[in-house]
């Protein structure tokens, strides 16, 4: 298994570093200048721009940038956000508190109730009891974040004003916190709940009548412990995956919800980042999403092994 995920780490390498790449040459090209609101400043001598621009390294061709910018980065120094004038690092770190608080309690959530679900309805398929969680997923993964976000505004905020409409960061009562952090949870955690327990009823159902499920019951065992004991543990193994893949944005945000609710996460940062040019701060968080994609890849691939006892690493 060391050799495997060492091979892996070899292989990740490269895949990072065309990402990076093609990302950092697309945001050179793009159209705008990060520095406009100084040109547009009337107070600013053109001497003063410039200097900026070099002091910036505006000034030097795309790929002495890249590489430049690819050398700190190995350092772990993010370089300057051009509109902020502070550390790329310093303003993701104010946003990741918040991006991990509404957003991983939302994917725990989800979690918590995709998987319990699935095999219930797995188990019990064609029952009013399937018909009717069945068909609150499909509803649940269909609409859109944004669509459920409004909707509960309107809801919740609008018609019945129960819950503040806007996330306001400088809250410090925990039951303030919980009042303006629900719809974003519930938003977040009924799509991911939705998306995985369609994912958890496809795979038990794909092993339920296998032949070694079969067997157990040929040997007398109870329904549930052949569910639980023997049909659960291969049937998460392509769920794995997919958890693995979702929880990076545990860590970069859901760009979408956090506009809705004027969440002050990674999402959030991105979007500002991009509308500005501000490209210290879009490649940081574009690297660390690549990164965690990569490693959460890798460990699911080595659960693999520990829930299907077939699987051998060479």
């Amino acid at each position: 298994m060391t050799t495997y995920a060492l091979r892996r780490l070899l292989i990740a390498i490269p895949t990072l570093l065309i990402i990076s790449g093609v990302v950092f040459t697309v945001l050179a090209l793009a159209p705008g200048d990060p520095l406009s609101n100084l040109a547009a400043s009337a107070d600013i001598p053109a001497e003063v721009r410039e200097n900026i621009r070099r002091q910036f390294g505006l000034d030097q061709p795309v790929y002495v940038r890249y590489f430049k910018w690819l050398q700190a980065f190995a350092q772990g120094d993010y370089g300057y956000s051009f509109s902020s004038r502070v550390p790329a690092s310093l303003l993701i770190g104010q946003r990741i508190p918040t991006t991990l608080w509404v957003i991983g309690i939302a994917y725990a959530i989800a979690i918590v109730i995709a998987i319990p679900l699935g095999v219930m309805t797995a188990a019990r398929q064609y029952t009013w009891f399937d018909h009717i969680f069945t068909g609150l997923s499909f509803a649940g993964f269909s609409l859109p974040t944004f669509f459920t976000g409004v909707l509960l505004i309107i809801v919740f905020s609008v018609q019945l004003r129960w819950l503040p409409m806007v996330y306001n960061q400088q809250v410090t009562d925990p039951i303030d916190w919980l009042k303006q952090a629900i719809m974003p949870i519930m938003v977040l955690a009924l799509f991911q709940a939705a998306t995985l327990n369609r994912y958890v009823r496809a795979s038990m159902l794909d092993n339920l009548h296998q032949d070694y499920a079969r067997t157990a019951r040929a040997k007398g065992l109870a329904e549930r412990t052949v569910v639980t004991g023997h049909v659960l543990r291969n049937a998460l193994v392509p769920v794995v995956t997919l958890i693995a893949l979702q929880l990076p944005t545990v860590f970069t945000g859901a760009v979408v919800t956090e506009q809705i609710f004027r969440v002050p996460g990674i999402g959030s940062l991105l979007i500002t980042s991009i509308q500005a040019n501000d490209t210290p701060v879009i490649m940081a968080i574009i690297m660390i999403f690549s990164v965690l994609v990569v490693a959460f890849t890798l460990v699911a691939d080595l659960l693999y092994g520990v829930l299907d006892p077939r699987v051998r690493y060479r």
